[in-house]
């Protein structure tokens, strides 16, 4: 059985994810993680950002909203993504396509429970009919101008009555998601800026010019796992398992599916495509600055191998990843923009000078492309919230 070292996953991980030397497109970018992480806006421009030369902020915009090549949709472990049309289908068809069911229900339940609807289902098959006709009509609209044509959106629904986490969320918020998980609607241009997460709604079929490829969930999740090995493997069962969202039984049928094969890891048995068995060089000295929930710090489960201890710092009690400070293939530290722009880093680890001297570097080089553009973490970190103050 092929042994692969930790070094050699860090080699893979800085060639693979573009880090060590960057693409020239964006969509090589998005293609290199499989999908960049979405549910902070800034962290796709940040994370393509960091992928790919000279890249603007106009670009990836251009990608998303104009030529449409790459689409802001619901994927694995109920996460948006910015993904290509293919992965788009392998992501509906393998993760998001599940979540329809069991959400329908939930939102039927908080209905009935708090007298908006004696039967919940039929008031859900009316509201998502109407809305979907409404986000038609218009062609891309806000969930505010949708409450406009179909008033039950203008509901509100308590939840977590009595708890610390307890609030109101709109039945807009909702219903707009089951749509989504169901493929009939996507997310397309924020209100405001790149920064904004108020997004408008548009026609799936419309948006991207046809439908998704129709794909049976097994075929599905087979391509997936093929994304995911070329591009994060080696890889346990245990980490595809968390980065899906799937369970063990459909996990281990489609590493088989895939046609994976077994090799050793530091930390045990592994996983990679039976054509990646062969050893891969390292690329030249490199050093990034990623935003939080980057691919790279998100793409297993079992962070070791290059977050070693730093977890507490750089994570909040959620398991979400703030921005962090890499070294050739492993974490070594933290940052945050301060609020004159200043790109302030904490190292946790001491990487020599050399590594000192081009993150220095990067810190710079980032804070220029920034400019006066100021960056908060949807998900604040110990490390995060002290640099910035």
């Amino acid at each position: 059985m092929r042994t692969i070292t930790t070094a050699e996953r860090r080699a893979r991980l800085g060639t693979r994810h573009g880090l060590g030397v960057a693409f020239p497109d964006v969509d090589d970018a998005a293609a290199a993680a499989v999908g960049l992480h979405s549910s902070d806006p800034a962290t796709v421009f940040l994370s393509a950002r960091a992928r790919c030369d000279g890249l603007e902020v106009g670009d990836l915009e251009n990608a998303l909203y104009e030529r449409r090549s790459l689409v802001r949709m619901l994927g694995m472990r109920r996460t948006l993504f910015v993904v290509s049309l293919e992965v788009a289908a392998e992501m509906d068809a393998a993760c998001t396509r599940a979540l329809a069911g069991t959400e329908t229900a939930r939102l039927a339940r908080m209905l009935e429970e708090q007298g908006i609807a004696t039967d919940g289902a039929r008031w859900v098959e009316r509201v998502e009919r109407d809305t979907l006709a409404a986000v038609s009509a218009r062609k891309e609209a806000t969930a505010g101008k949708l409450g406009e044509d179909v008033p039950e959106l203008r509901l509100k629904l308590t939840f977590g009555e009595g708890k610390t986490w307890g609030g109101t969320v709109g039945v807009s918020t909702r219903v707009l998601f089951l749509l989504a998980t169901k493929g009939l609607i996507v997310r397309t241009r924020p209100l405001g800026t790149w920064l904004s997460s108020q997004y408008r709604w548009a026609p799936t079929e419309e948006w991207i010019g046809g439908r998704l490829e129709s794909l049976e969930t097994a075929d599905a999740a087979a391509r997936l796992t093929r994304r995911w090995l070329r591009s994060y493997g080696p890889g346990t069962l245990a980490d595809l398992k968390w980065w899906t969202g799937w369970t063990v039984a459909l996990t281990r049928r489609a590493l088989a599916d895939a046609g994976a094969v077994e090799v050793e890891l530091d930390e045990g048995p592994g996983f990679v495509l039976a054509d990646d068995v062969e050893p891969v060089t390292a690329s030249p000295d490199w050093a990034a600055l990623l935003p939080g929930l980057d691919p790279a710090v998100m793409g297993w489960k079992d962070r070791d191998w290059y977050l070693g201890g730093h977890g507490a710092a750089l994570f909040d009690r959620n398991g979400n990843a703030g921005p962090t400070v890499w070294w050739n293939g492993r974490v070594v530290g933290g940052w945050g923009q301060r609020a004159d722009g200043e790109m302030a880093v904490r190292l946790l680890e001491d990487p020599g000078a050399e590594a000192r001297s081009l993150i220095d570097a990067e810190a710079e080089r980032l804070a220029t492309w920034l400019g006066d553009v100021r960056v908060t973490p949807r998900f604040r970190t110990p490390v995060e919230k002290e640099l910035r103050g």
